[in-house]
């Protein structure tokens, strides 16, 4: 590695990405750095997103909640946005990692690593969210899971950056819920983790809206929306939850591996909705 680059502008970032198109983009670190140290590899430039400002905000406009990519998991946790508006993600940074790592690592950076274990992503997808994405002259919006292909693998282009997340405002009736089951209580990497959002009706019994998300059992986070279509319209119940969980864990794909088998990811799968009762 010859040259760190820490810009302050986005021209100057882009000035150096057109003048090496291979330099990697540097977020937090807590996951590239240690993808660099196991694979051997050298890079001639690493362009670092630190100071760009423009990155780190929190923001709400037009009916939505935007993330910069290099908003910290600390800064999360501390956004009175966040906690109000997205408990369902609030929640899911508070059992990610430990504070050193919260105050590096970026959401951005939990992104576009695309581990089918990352704590933040299940939540984002039953938020329906999109991603930003920019070049030197344009930008498009992704939904967040056409983004991610595969464990380590995105679709941004040599010349993109992840520029922001935008999350529609839920509504304020609608229930967020994250349960992670790993092996141990902190700082652990999650065998199976589910991301939900529940909305009922006025009689507080019929659904109106649903959206289940798990991690760590699949290539990528794992959604089944004609699933869900399943569910709207019926009585919420302790039943109907543990039949979508059934039917759920027939539907992934689960390995086994150190932290725990395909059969026991299989069962966590089929258990975790009806833990979404525990929170009405």
């Amino acid at each position: 590695m010859n040259s760190i680059f820490l810009p302050y502008k986005m021209g100057d970032l882009w000035e150096v990405k057109q003048k090496d198109p291979e330099a990697i983009i540097l977020a937090g670190g807590t996951g590239l750095l240690v993808f660099l140290r196991e694979k051997g590899l050298h890079p001639h430039t690493i362009v670092g997103l630190e100071n760009l400002w423009e990155l780190k905000q929190i923001e709400m406009q037009n009916g939505e909640i935007r993330i910069g990519a290099m908003v910290t998991h600390q800064q999360l946790l501390e956004s009175p946005v966040i906690q109000a508006q997205l408990p369902g993600l609030h929640q899911a940074v508070t059992v990610l990692g430990y504070p050193p790592i919260r105050h590096m690592g970026t959401i951005g950076g939990n992104i576009c690593t695309a581990s089918p274990a990352g704590d933040t992503l299940p939540s984002l997808y039953v938020l329906n969210a999109v991603a930003e994405l920019r070049t030197p002259t344009a930008s498009r919006l992704l939904p967040i899971q056409d983004l991610i292909k595969g464990p380590g693998q995105n679709v941004l282009g040599r010349d993109e950056i992840l520029y922001q997340i935008r999350i529609p405002v839920p509504s304020p009736s609608a229930v967020s819920f994250y349960f992670k089951v790993g092996q141990r209580k902190a700082l652990a990497i999650s065998v199976c983790s589910l991301a939900s959002m529940l909305q009922v009706a006025e009689d507080e019994q019929t659904i109106v809206d649903c959206r289940f998300a798990w991690g760590s059992v699949g290539p990528t986070i794992m959604r089944f929306p004609g699933l869900e279509k399943n569910l709207i319209g019926e009585k919420l119940s302790l039943n109907k939850l543990r039949e979508f969980g059934q039917t759920a864990a027939s539907m992934v794909s689960p390995i086994t591996d150190i932290r725990g088998s395909a059969e026991y990811r299989r069962m966590l799968v089929s258990n975790l909705p009806s833990k979404m009762l525990q929170t009405l």
